[in-house]
């Protein structure tokens, strides 16, 4: 495949793929006579991995040394086990935030929902909205 096509399959730009492959994120792609990019199933089954590692928020640094590790072979399954698990408790405390976010927005909307039927907000309302 082009660099236009996997870019369009994974709705990621072509400038990403060359920084990706550049930063070693993605193992260097095979090029064509011609010199252009010639993306192979098993370099699209890395491209697909790391858009999916980058959307949960991986770093770049993380993403680099899980492909060193990957290119080291079997041995270091424990080494990309704890890479990953890294980034699901950070993706989770994450989680958490946005969930004590979403909780608030909730109320308030609630409360101005309520305050627009009736014109009012109760005092109740007024002390929360002072705190934030």
């Amino acid at each position: 495949m082009t660099i236009k096509e996997v870019s369009e399959k994974f709705g990621i730009t072509q400038d990403t793929l060359r920084y990706y492959e550049k930063a070693g994120i993605i193992p260097e792609i095979a090029r064509t006579s011609g010199g252009a990019r010639n993306y192979q199933s098993e370099d699209l089954e890395w491209v697909e991995h790391v858009v999916c590692l980058r959307q949960a928020g991986m770093p770049v640094e993380s993403l680099v040394e899980y492909l060193r590790l990957s290119q080291k072979g079997d041995r270091t399954f424990p080494e990309r086990l704890e890479l990953l698990q890294e980034q699901r408790e950070r993706l989770t405390a994450q989680q958490k935030k946005l969930t004590d976010a979403m909780n608030r927005l909730d109320f308030k909307i609630s409360r101005y929902q309520a305050a627009v039927e009736t014109g009012r907000l109760s005092w109740e309302d007024e002390k929360v909205n002072a705190k934030g």
